[in-house]
């Protein structure tokens, strides 16, 4: 199983291939041309002695530095060590290797001025699961992300640390072991390996898809909750929504028809109530606009994992180096701000839905889903921990993207903080999906107290799922495990039943 990079083409089939198949990646042949070609014209330009931007020039500030052709070499293992200074808990295995894989991509495309054999030492880490260790904390997502990037450069100049085989090691025995030479930087190099948006970028597809697979299940479990609760299911009846033409609201009704047809316990207007909570009667309104948050993501997210986002940029049928601005992340920044939105509200109506569920002034079910109620308190302060969630998922959702500091004396005047909006998306998604296992919980055992055998057959499944996670609640017990339990199980790809993602 291999992935071929060419700078254009990358999609999330094969992102999702190469983070949990291991599938071998390598740069197309028509791609490693290209690359050849870029070099040669930096090493001409080199040769003539032309004024380049991070090539014979300091950088930044330094912009107008010029350094001299003995010191070229020099000047980029000092920047790749200067610029390793990003703090905090490191990122997950899982962005360092989809790092690497975006920065490969986009070095592949043919504008960076690399070499080819620096470029193959990233392939070549790929494939044997080296993968660098990378403080998450430190990038102003413009100029691109320097200090996370620098981190990864590291461990192919033999410098740094690294995971590999589970144990975190320096990076020059990581790559003894995997039979690997560390690289010497030659002019451009330095730069092209960490001027670039990747870092903000693999954390917003790993939380983009981690997104989309959570709003795929959202619609699921409220479908129970709408069954658990007798909700009425006029509401999602096609006419209404056909009148507002938005897709992807007419799409979350029909999906939502379809998980309950043929249940036993939804209702029809007039026969218990005439009216549901906003929770359940707007399903499609919210979690259609949702979809087309997740929609607006993935488009941009499509275009920056194929893009050339270094500095200056090197048009070899030219002969052009062109400084320009393509590492600035501000449409990522936007995307990501957008997505924590978005996912926010995943958990904002999952919660009131809870609210539903266990709230005996709501419904006619045993107060809190209490066997003994009174006795034992049941489900009660699960909705408490949604609640706090939710709650942090707000703060956590204030735009990253509206903020700027001033750096490198003012040179660099306008960033895009969209590291940190990726950041704080990436979070939003793991708090929103605890959120949606609380309600999944809460309705299997509003379900079981109807009656599931009177649920839809798609719930069912659904339920089935959930009880071989979380068994039957007969009593009080330690309701944090089933939390936990059933939030892993939502994050693995089994728990996808759709096959038509709305996204």
């Amino acid at each position: 199983m291999n992935v071929f990079l060419d700078g254009s083409t990358l999609s999330f089939t094969d992102i999702k291939l190469v983070l949990n198949k291991k599938a071998t990646v390598e740069v197309h042949e028509d791609a490693w041309e290209n690359v050849k070609k870029s070099r040669a014209v930096v090493e001409k330009l080199i040769e003539d002695k032309n004024v380049i931007y991070g090539v014979n020039t300091g950088f930044g500030k330094f912009s107008d530095t010029i350094i001299s052709t003995d010191d070229l070499e020099h000047l980029q293992i000092n920047l790749i060590r200067s610029h390793a200074c990003a703090v905090g808990k490191p990122f997950s295995e899982d962005v360092s290797r989809v790092m690497l894989l975006l920065r490969a991509n986009a070095l592949a495309k043919g504008y960076s001025g690399i070499r080819p054999e620096t470029l193959q030492l990233l392939i070549d880490c790929l494939n044997h699961e080296i993968h660098p260790v990378i403080p998450s904390q430190g990038s102003l997502g413009a100029s691109g992300d320097l200090a996370p990037l620098a981190h990864l450069a590291l461990v192919l100049v033999g410098e740094g640390e690294a995971i590999y085989l589970g144990e975190k090691l320096e990076a020059k025995e990581v790559l003894r072991r995997a039979g690997l030479k560390p690289i010497r930087l030659k002019a451009k190099e330095g730069l092209a390996l960490i001027n670039g948006t990747q870092a903000l970028t693999s954390v917003g597809v790993l939380a983009y898809l981690e997104a989309q697979k959570l709003f795929h299940m959202a619609n699921r479990v409220a479908a129970l909750t709408l069954e658990g609760l007798r909700g009425i299911v006029d509401a999602f009846s096609p006419e209404s929504h056909l009148v507002r033409p938005y897709p992807e609201q007419q799409e979350v009704a029909e999906r939502i028809l379809s998980y309950v047809e043929g249940s036993k316990l939804t209702t029809k207007q007039g026969e218990l109530r005439v009216q549901d909570a906003y929770s359940l009667r707007c399903i499609p309104q919210v979690h259609g606009a949702i979809s087309q948050t997740l929609n607006y993501v993935k488009e941009k997210l499509m275009i920056e994992i194929n893009s050339a986002t270094d500095n200056p940029l090197i048009f070899a049928d030219s002969g052009k180096v062109i400084s320009g601005g393509n590492f600035h992340g501000q449409p990522i920044a936007f995307a990501m701000d957008f997505l924590s939105i978005g996912v926010a509200e995943i958990a904002n109506i999952s919660e009131r839905r809870i609210e539903r569920l266990v709230n005996p002034q709501l419904n006619d079910l045993p107060a809190f889903l209490s066997t003994n109620p009174g006795l034992e308190s049941g489900l009660m302060i699960t909705q408490y921990v949604a609640a706090s969630l939710v709650s942090e998922n707000k703060t956590l959702a204030h735009p990253s993207s509206v903020d700027s500091i001033p750096s490198s004396a003012n040179q660099e005047d306008h960033v895009s903080m969209g590291t940190t909006a990726a950041r704080h998306a990436y979070e939003i998604v793991q708090n929103a999906r605890k959120v949606v296992a609380i309600e999944a919980i809460c309705a299997a055992q509003a379900a079981d107290i109807r009656g599931c055998e009177k649920l839809a057959p798609e719930s069912k499944l659904l339920h089935e799922k959930i009880r071989a996670t979380v068994p039957l609640i007969i009593s009080d017990r330690v309701f944090a495990t089933d939390i936990e339990n059933l939030d892993q199980a939502l994050k693995q790809e089994n728990w996808s039943f759709d096959t038509g993602a709305i996204t």
